[in-house]
């Protein structure tokens, strides 16, 4: 019985490390229709791509260190909705490293929405890149 409070324990401050490793938290709002999407960005993309609206840091900005799994840096990269959606069917664009559809559906267009109105940009500006999103993230 004495091992499950040290079990709960040691549960609890790994859940805390891990929990701040690699990202910096959303810089969205919970009431910005783009939120869902930066949810989603930071679940399944920021491993391995970095967008600080979404507080992901998955990108390597020392070529040093750069491993084949970093993908593009979002915050220098302006991306269009109907890019993000083909990337994300088809593994990104050279298809080597990239998983196919980790997102489908409607959660694969809220991400496309998120990053095709927040890549490239200042975030403190909020104004859209180059991509031109749906208003509501569907087409």
């Amino acid at each position: 019985m004495a091992r499950r409070p040290l079990i709960a324990a040691c549960l609890t401050v790994a859940a805390l490390v891990s929990a701040g490793c690699g990202s910096q938290g959303i810089k969205l709002a919970s009431s910005n229709p783009q939120r869902e999407g930066a949810v989603l960005f930071a679940e399944r993309c920021g491993s391995c791509h970095t967008l600080s609206a979404a507080g992901t840091q998955g990108s390597t900005t020392d070529v040093s260190n750069s491993e084949n799994v970093d993908g593009p840096n979002f915050d220098t990269r302006v991306e269009k909705f109907d890019d993000i959606v083909y990337a994300i069917q088809n593994g990104g664009f050279s298809g080597a490293i990239m998983p196919e559809n980790i997102a489908t559906g409607d959660e694969m267009k809220a991400i496309a929405a998120f990053v095709a109105k927040y890549a490239g940009t200042d975030i403190g500006s909020r104004k859209p890149a180059g991509g031109t999103a749906p208003a509501s993230g569907t087409p």
